[in-house]
């Protein structure tokens, strides 16, 4: 997982992306302080807390802690983070007038770190790389060959080692950073389709893939009758020249 710092109105949310989620996770704290302009945030989301959790909510329940790095001393604390479905929950239990306009930046987020890499690797944001597979709600990932899971793997890692070295701050300097680590992997690609001269980039889909495999089961069972009458014949063909000698 990466730290990162996302900037809304000028203000500083602490955020982390979880690669093999492939979602973002963000201080509660931080956003608290943003909606309500409190001066003190950290017992403003203390006293929500023990009320939602009076209250029975989830929010409270799927609420999670990693380590992120303090505003004030520089160091390292377990913060109370969550998705975005989560902060979602939060800013419905704030009222608040920039609940809109936050909800809008939110979404915007959990969307361009994913597209920018996306097309930087394939050509292609996330969307129109599941409309060429023929894809609704399911996983892209999970619907990928094998090359093109490697080259998406690799270009995520390689924004992940980046993010780690610059640190970006905000939206843009974020995208920019997704944009350079898909862009190695894409260049990766295109030497791959130069060599092969195939597209590495296929329409196929899970589905296709199952149907490969199994033709190729079915087809087991004469591979292995041809396979043992090969030998049989071999086997008379031996005989034969034993009895020539």
């Amino acid at each position: 997982m990466e730290n990162n710092i996302q900037i809304f109105e000028g203000k500083k949310i602490r955020s982390v992306w979880d690669n093999e989620k492939e979602e973002w996770y963000f201080s509660v704290v931080d956003v608290v302080g943003i909606l309500t302009d409190s001066l003190n945030p950290n017992n403003y989301w203390k006293v929500l807390k023990k009320r939602l959790k009076d209250e029975g909510n989830e929010l409270v329940t799927n609420c999670n802690q990693l380590k992120m790095k303090s505003h004030k001393d520089g160091k390292m604390y377990m913060t109370d983070v969550a998705d975005i479905q989560g902060i979602f929950r939060v800013i419905q239990s704030i009222p608040s007038p920039k609940a809109e306009p936050f909800k809008m930046w939110l979404a915007q987020v959990g969307k361009d770190r994913i597209d920018e890499i996306s097309k930087a690797w394939s050509g292609m944001a996330t969307r129109e790389y599941k409309n060429l597979k023929g894809l609704k709600k399911e996983n892209l990932r999970d619907n990928m060959s094998t090359l093109e899971l490697v080259l998406n793997m690799l270009a995520e890692a390689t924004t992940t080692e980046l993010t780690n070295i610059h640190n970006p701050n905000g939206l843009e300097e974020n995208k920019k950073v997704a944009k350079r680590g898909g862009t190695i992997a894409g260049n990766t690609r295109k030497e791959i389709e130069a060599d092969t001269g195939k597209s590495v980039i296929t329409a196929k889909n899970a589905v296709d893939f199952a149907k490969l495999i199994e033709d190729v089961v079915k087809d087991i069972p004469d591979i292995v009758k041809n396979s043992k009458d090969e030998k049989i014949i071999e086997r008379k063909n031996k005989n034969v020249k034993k009895r020539n000698v």
